[in-house]
């Protein structure tokens, strides 16, 4: 077993897993945290997608011995039971999502590109969104969102 000590949206954690354990099964079955699906299980989908230590990954491909010591940011850390985060609530108005299934990974990746560059072109969306696979919208309304937020949080 290996002990992995780390920050998850903002609360300290422990977990003992089996070392082949991925940071995905750590954070859905000794956390509980499934916002973050499996999908298909190889980095392709991005429906895994979580923020470590300010930088995307996939989190089926990541060991959880990995984020020892680090800080994970999942979609539920963006907001509360009350509280959606803004991207989240654009998305929302924007009708950006269908089965919601990629949701957590384009929202998170969505965020993260906002962090890295608050006034991103499509090309720059388009290029953030590209690790998300999503079988229902087409990304368009998810690039509208995203536009949204940007235009919104410059003014």
């Amino acid at each position: 077993m290996v002990r992995v000590s780390l920050t998850v949206n903002g609360e300290k954690r422990d977990a003992e897993v089996p070392p082949e354990t991925t940071l995905l099964r750590m954070l859905r079955e000794a956390f509980n945290l499934t916002g973050a699906k499996l999908g298909c299980d190889v980095g392709d989908c991005g429906a895994c997608t979580v923020i470590v230590d300010g930088k995307l990954v996939n989190s089926c491909l990541m060991l959880a011995g990995q984020v020892d010591g680090r800080d994970v940011l999942t979609i539920e850390g963006l907001a509360t039971a009350d509280n959606l985060h803004p991207i989240q609530k654009v998305f929302e108005e924007k009708g950006s999502l269908q089965c919601g299934f990629c949701g957590p990974g384009v929202i998170l990746s969505a965020k993260w590109l906002l962090d890295q560059n608050p006034d991103p072109s499509v090309p720059d969306i388009r290029d953030a969104l590209s690790g998300n696979l999503c079988r229902c919208t087409g990304y368009t309304k998810m690039i509208e969102a995203i536009q949204t937020i940007a235009r919104e949080r410059t003014v």
